[in-house]
């Protein structure tokens, strides 16, 4: 029986619902000018989402700004944040001391699991 249903039907190919019933989202247009090559991006976003203030430009790769009834918007700088690194993140959890403190337990400890705390890397001379 299941063999004769699926007859004819291309699987994966079709979706078997149908559109009835189904409202769709409110949209609108925004459109985005690159100040580089001037290139015009249109895209939708829906009616109550805030759009980015740039958007990458398809033509060349630089940021194009949003433009609303015609003018460009000016660009937050307070929403720009420093990328912080890795290395930051550690100094906001432990002190320079502490940091020192087990980069010497941790020297210790391989030099202690490679035996006679002899260094790896330097040359024997007279071999």
């Amino acid at each position: 029986m299941a063999d004769r249903s699926l007859r004819g039907i291309r699987l994966g190919a079709q979706s078997l619902q149908s559109e009835e019933g189904v409202v769709f989202m409110e949209r609108r247009e925004t459109t985005y000018i690159c100040d580089t090559c001037g290139h015009v991006t249109n895209l939708m976003f829906a009616a109550d989402a805030e759009p980015p203030q740039t958007w990458e430009c398809r033509a060349c790769g630089a940021d194009a700004r949003l433009n609303v009834d015609g003018q460009a918007v000016t660009l937050d700088a307070a929403d720009e944040k420093a990328a912080r690194t890795h290395w930051d993140m550690l100094l906001e959890r432990r002190t320079r001391a502490e940091l020192e403190e087990l980069l010497e337990e941790r020297l210790a400890f391989i030099r202690a699991r490679r035996g006679a705390g002899e260094d790896p890397t330097r040359e024997k001379i007279g071999a």
